[in-house]
């Protein structure tokens, strides 16, 4: 198996979702994020106590961007042919293979990622279904 390059601690500066103002008390709003474009909103004009709005301020290091908390970047992985590209990249990025994927094309990726010294995030999935029968 392949040690991860990133040798930097993934530390995130903020871990809940930011969720809309409002949302807990109707259900016609949704948790997803919007910014409030109120004239008079109180989490718009940032008052002390109010739901905290998404800045720039949150962003995470440069370095530990976009990495997995194995230490490994994702690629999505469709065939064989797309796992040789990390080949030479196997310490930074690892193999995710892609949902629509047969049984069989997913454990001939598995056995090529193998020989390749590529990890997979999702080996074992599908496989449970083959070994009951």
């Amino acid at each position: 198996m392949a040690v991860p390059l990133l040798d930097k601690k993934i530390i995130k500066k903020r871990v809940t979702k930011f969720t809309r103002h409002q949302s807990d008390r109707f259900v016609s709003v949704k948790a997803n994020w919007r910014r409030p474009k109120g004239i008079d909103s109180r989490v718009r004009r940032k008052f002390k106590g109010c739901t905290l709005m998404p800045n720039i301020g949150y962003g995470s290091d440069k370095k530990t961007r976009h990495f997995l908390p194995n230490g490994f970047k994702k690629f999505l992985v469709h065939n064989v042919e797309e796992l040789e590209v990390l080949m030479m990249h196997n310490r930074k990025y690892c193999a995710e293979i892609a949902h629509n994927i047969s049984t069989k094309k997913r454990k001939d990726i598995v056995e090529r990622a193998a020989q390749l010294d590529v990890a997979v995030t999702n080996k074992l999935a599908r496989l449970r279904s083959q070994e009951d029968e």
